[in-house]
């Protein structure tokens, strides 16, 4: 079908950010019997966390690994010359998403007003707010309004990935992993390193 071959990133990715919500729907219990009453079910949560704190870091560590993703595109585009904007596009919606859950379970834990309590809440509380105009200028007909402006919007992406970092180190040491693949996907951004590499692939496809 055309609309496949012409969407499939898209669908993938979609795809792939939905299916972790499935888990959300074990921990929710709705009862119309008097009404609609939507809760939380009781010890949902694994590892003595409550269904809660479950949820919210389930939603933070969705939405710090989709972020990693969006900036591994273009290094591996470097890499291997396989490029699709529109999925990078798709990823960066589902980091919005996923971000946005997380800090509205945030909210619901701990009050709005915990956010400017500590340095890592505040990080990731400006990583959301460069999240939200990213995500509602995602799309195609923005791309096509904004042209240059676009693309030095979307950049703003950078910061919002190193906020993040922020707020997850100083939370857990499981940072690591994703400072690791980003300090990565920068060094293969480098001018002089970028050259190379697709000097390099340029040639092999020659022979």
């Amino acid at each position: 079908m055309p609309f496949i071959k012409k969407n499939y990133g898209w669908i993938i990715v979609t795809i792939l950010a939905i299916i972790p919500m499935f888990i959300f729907s074990a921990m929710f219990k709705i009862d119309t019997s008097n009404g609609f009453v939507f809760t939380l079910v009781e010890n949902g949560g694994k590892e003595s966390m409550s269904t809660l704190e479950m949820l919210y870091h389930i939603t933070g560590e969705f939405s710090i690994r989709w972020m990693t993703a969006v900036l591994t595109c273009t290094p591996f585009f470097i890499l291997f010359g396989i490029h699709n904007l529109f999925v990078r596009q798709a990823m960066g919606i589902a980091t919005a998403v996923w971000s946005l859950l997380h800090f509205v379970i945030f909210i619901w834990a701990e009050g709005f007003s915990e956010t400017f309590t500590q340095f890592n809440y505040i990080a990731g509380f400006i990583a959301v707010l460069i999240l939200i105009p990213l995500l509602f200028t995602s799309s195609r007909k923005w791309m096509k309004k904004l042209k240059r402006t676009w693309t030095k919007l979307q950049s703003w992406a950078y910061l919002a990935i190193i906020l993040s970092l922020l707020h997850v180190a100083i939370l857990e040491k499981t940072w690591m992993v994703y400072a690791i693949i980003v300090g990565i996907g920068f060094f293969i951004r480098i001018p002089v390193i970028k050259e190379k590499i697709i000097a390099l692939r340029t040639k092999q496809v020659k022979l």
